[in-house]
């Protein structure tokens, strides 16, 4: 028999000072058995970081054909395709040509150099591609099934916080 996904109740508050965007959103989201609970807030945070009436989780691990989030238009051309990690240069190829904004946000800092110094070459052709490394060691512990969170965000840095904790999140380009 197979594991399930956990589905979780998130409620986040996000004042984007950076983007001038400020919404309360409400989000049922799955976390397949096989992500860890570290990775499952990075897509949050990800999504704070993006969030706009449009943007949508999609059925990330689960499928092959789409990536982590994206924003699409009426007409369902992908304006933005969001993936997490290290990806690999075929399906960066694909999201280039199918969307007019890419970004990878990468996460663990060892492997996404080792990666970037692998593919920065290859990937430097994309003028619709940006890649990011998400500093966010400890947002694990937030994780719970039904979750409560303010996100702050200005100059670049996220502060995330729920009732018992606190966290302060940076990124660095690629």
């Amino acid at each position: 028999m197979a594991i399930s996904s956990t589905v979780n109740k998130v409620s986040i508050n996000i004042a984007n000072m950076d983007q001038h965007y400020y919404q309360n959103h409400q989000l049922i989201v799955a976390q397949h058995p096989s992500e860890t609970d570290f990775r499952f807030m990075v897509r949050l945070i990800v999504f704070m970081i993006n969030a706009n009436e449009q943007l949508y989780f999609t059925k990330g691990l689960c499928s092959d054909e789409e990536p982590e989030l994206w924003q699409k238009t009426l007409t369902d051309d992908i304006d933005l395709w969001i993936e997490l990690g290290q990806v690999d240069k075929k399906r960066i190829r694909k999201a280039c040509g199918r969307a007019k904004q890419v970004i990878i946000y990468t996460y663990d800092e060892r492997k996404a150099k080792v990666w970037w110094e692998q593919q920065q070459e290859n990937l430097q052709r994309f003028n619709n591609l940006s890649v990011f490394l998400l500093h966010a060691e400890g947002v694990e512990a937030m994780v719970n099934r039904s979750m409560r969170l303010q996100c702050h965000i200005q100059d670049g840095e996220i502060y995330l916080n729920d009732d018992n904790l606190s966290f302060t999140i940076t990124m660095d380009k690629f």
